[in-house]
C-alpha cells in the first residue's frame, strides 16, 4: 500500500475494496446530517439547458419572491424539465434516522477492515431540530429553512427547538451493532462558531467517541500523557475533555478538524508504519498528521475535487515520504 492513498468514490463501495484485518486506526468526521451539500450529485434526464434550479417560490398569501438564501437545486426531481437528481453522499438525508442507518451501515464495514486490536474515533457535531444553518438569511416556507447549500427539514418526530442528539443517536446505534463504546471525549472550543441565540448558552463542543472492536485493543496511554496540576508529578493520564481552538484551512470553504483532535488518536492507538484510514478524508486533516507522525493513510472521499485537495495538502506536509523497513 502507498504511504498516502486516496479512493474517490462512495464510501459504501469503495470500503468494499479494503482486505479484512488491516487497519489499525481510524480517524473520522463524517458529513453532519442537515448542514451543508458538498456538490456531488448528478442529473438523469431532463434537458442539458435546465439549470435545475428554482428562482422564486411563492407565499402563503401567494405572491412570488426571489429566493436569496440557499442554492435553489430542486432536491430530488427537477419542476421544470423533470430531471432526477442522483446523490450519494451521506449527510442529506430527510431524518435523523436515516442518516444514523446510513452510517451504521459505513462503519459495519469499517469494523471489517479493523484490525482486532484497532480503535475507531468518530468525530460527530449536533444540530437542532428546525434550527438555520449555514449562511440562513431568511426562511423559506412554514417549516423548511434555506441556507447556502442545503434545505433542512423539519423533523416531525421531535418538537421545534429540541436538541436532536445526533452523537449519541449514532453511537448508541454503532454500540447495538457491535461496537465497544468505549469513552465520549468533549472537544471544548475557546473560540466556538458565535450564535445570536438568547434563550440558551452558545454551543461550545463536539463529540469524539472512542470505539473499538474488542474489548482488548492497542493503547498507548504514555504516548498523549499531559503535565500534572499535582506537586511531585511531571505527567498525569490525558484528561477526556480537550481543549483545542478551531482553525480554518483556507483552501477549503468547510469547516475542519483541527490537527491537534486528531493527534492524539493517532499516537495513542498506532505504532509508526500502522495504517490509519479516514472514510470521509474531507480536506485530508487526518491524512496530514498521520503522514507526519510517520504512520501509512488510507483515505476515501466522494468528491474528486475535495480528493485533490487532500492529497496535495497531506504531500505538501513537512515530512518526507517515508515506507517502513
Amino acid at each position: 500500500m502507498d504511504t498516502v492513498n486516496i479512493l474517490i468514490g462512495d464510501v459504501r463501495t469503495q470500503l468494499q475494496t479494503i482486505p479484512d484485518n488491516t487497519i489499525q486506526c481510524v480517524v473520522t468526521s463524517p458529513p453532519y446530517w442537515g448542514l451543508r451539500d458538498y456538490g456531488t450529485a448528478t442529473w438523469t434526464g431532463g434537458t442539458a439547458e435546465c439549470t435545475h434550479r428554482r428562482m422564486s417560490k411563492k407565499s402563503a398569501a401567494g405572491f412570488q419572491h426571489e429566493v436569496p438564501s440557499g442554492d435553489g437545486l430542486y432536491k430530488k426531481q427537477c419542476r421544470d424539465c423533470g430531471a432526477k437528481r442522483v446523490d450519494n453522499q451521506i449527510g442529506l438525508e430527510q431524518t435523523p434516522t436515516e442518516y444514523v442507518v446510513q452510517l451504521v451501515e459505513v462503519f459495519r464495514d469499517v469494523r471489517r477492515v479493523l484490525k482486532d486490536d484497532g480503535v475507531l474515533w468518530l468525530n460527530l457535531g449536533d444540530t437542532y431540530n428546525g434550527a438555520k444553518v449555514g449562511n440562513t438569511n431568511e426562511n423559506v416556507g412554514a417549516k423548511r429553512h434555506a441556507t447556502d447549500t442545503f434545505t433542512k427539514p423539519l423533523w416531525h418526530d421531535l418538537k421545534p427547538k429540541d436538541l436532536v442528539g445526533i452523537p449519541w443517536r449514532v453511537a448508541f446505534a454503532l454500540q447495538d451493532d457491535g461496537w465497544y463504546l468505549r469513552q465520549d471525549v468533549i472537544w471544548a472550543k475557546p473560540n466556538p462558531m458565535p450564535e445570536s441565540v438568547v434563550d440558551r448558552c452558545t454551543k461550545s463542543h463536539e463529540y469524539l467517541f472512542m470505539m473499538t472492536k474488542s474489548p482488548k485493543y492497542y493503547f498507548n496511554s504514555d504516548a498523549i500523557k499531559e503535565p500534572s496540576t499535582t506537586k511531585g508529578y511531571a505527567t498525569r493520564n490525558k484528561r477526556d475533555v480537550w481543549t483545542i481552538p478551531v482553525r480554518p484551512f483556507k483552501e477549503a470553504h468547510f469547516a475542519v478538524m483541527p490537527e491537534a483532535l486528531v493527534e492524539p488518536c493517532i499516537l495513542a492507538t498506532s505504532h509508526e508504519g500502522d495504517t490509519v484510514l479516514d472514510p470521509f478524508t474531507g480536506s485530508g486533516t487526518a491524512g496530514v498528521v498521520a503522514h507526519r507522525l510517520r504512520r501509512n493513510f488510507l483515505g476515501v472521499e466522494l468528491n474528486p475535487e475535495y480528493a485533490t485537495l487532500a492529497n496535495n495538502r497531506i504531500r505538501n506536509t513537512n515530512q518526507q515520504l517515508w515506507t517502513p523497513t
